[in-house]
């Protein structure tokens, strides 16, 4: 294939990102890359074409040499109309044409995402899923959220709402999690475990008991990564917060792996930086509820991109186009 110049574009809640990449058979380079703070909408678009004008520049380039733009948003979006739908993190941002924008001032094709689909691709083309056909990427950040890559491309839905698995019920009960108590989210994901762990710590404190890892009982100070040095360190109460999290993982993955029967499921951010504290737990409920025919064909591994995960997907965006 012909190398490419691609150009992605993270817009994220507090800072948007501009990176600048080349495309050819053997992967994707990143070039250049440079970040600003989100404002206001009209602001913050302007940032975000100053910032190509930029890169472009400092690296010689001039727009016609822009084989594709990228863009990766969180969602809600349109992304066969390339509209951006009032996302919780972006207020203001009320279906505004993002990709039409990105075209009329630069003159080449542009393509916008949600960012868990944008992360999909990324590890498809260039991480953990390269040479699958059939791949689930899950974010396990702040939230949870997944891409999905079924018979070699990527499927958003029929309005951009396929995988989001957060939202599925696991139990009756549990920490909430996008809007939903007992929902995967809420077992599996930064903000869940905080939950989960601050309800445990509670209850210890309650019996008279005391936690090491939260001192002063302030149960708001408690995160995910508070509670994972400390099961590091051999602390029983903070094991059990991820083993009850990796048990629902098992359960959610179960669901996953007997209705779209994937050969990879690719996990990102905490359970990347984790996966010792989940896998072994998590297989052995995957081993009880999958099919073992599907479950058999399916390997879980973290995510390979790490924190230059946003850079990737961006681009890859524009590389799927």
């Amino acid at each position: 294939m012909d190398t490419k110049t691609l150009v992605g574009l993270d817009i994220g809640g507090t800072k948007c990102a501009v990176t600048l990449g080349r495309y050819g058979t053997d992967g994707i380079k990143i070039l250049d890359k440079l970040s600003f703070p989100t404002t206001d909408v009209g602001g913050t678009i302007e940032g975000l074409k100053d910032g190509v004008r930029k890169v472009l520049g400092r690296n010689s380039l001039a727009r016609e040499d822009v084989s594709a733009i990228g863009i990766s948003c969180g969602g809600p979006l349109d992304s066969r109309t390339g509209v951006i739908m009032s996302p919780p993190n972006l207020p203001g941002w009320d279906n505004i044409p993002i990709t039409k924008i990105m075209e009329d001032e630069f003159g080449v094709k542009a393509a916008v995402h949600n960012d868990a689909n944008a992360c999909a691709l990324a590890e498809w083309k260039f991480g953990a899923g390269r040479g699958t056909r059939n791949m689930v990427f899950m974010t396990f950040g702040t939230g949870l959220g997944a891409g999905l890559i079924i018979d070699g491309k990527l499927y958003a839905g029929t309005n951009d709402n396929a995988g989001e698995l957060g939202h599925v019920r696991l139990d009756a009960f549990g920490p909430v999690g996008y809007g939903k108590a007992g929902s995967f989210e809420g077992f599996c994901s930064g903000s869940g475990i905080a939950q989960l762990a601050a309800s445990m710590v509670k209850e210890r404190l309650q019996m008279g008991g005391k936690v090491d890892w939260c001192p002063d009982g302030d149960l708001g100070a408690i995160t995910a990564r508070t509670v994972a040095e400390a099961a590091r360190n051999g602390d029983a109460l903070a094991k059990e917060v991820y083993s009850v999290s990796a048990r629902y993982l098992g359960k959610g993955l179960s669901i996953i792996i007997d209705i779209l029967n994937p050969e990879l499921v690719v996990i990102g951010s905490i359970y990347a930086r984790n996966e010792d504290l989940f896998k072994p737990l998590a297989e052995e409920i995957i081993a009880k509820e999958a099919l073992p025919l599907a479950s058999k064909v399916c390997r879980i591994v973290p995510a390979a991109l790490g924190e230059s995960i946003g850079d990737y997907a961006a681009l890859s965006v524009a590389a799927d186009i």
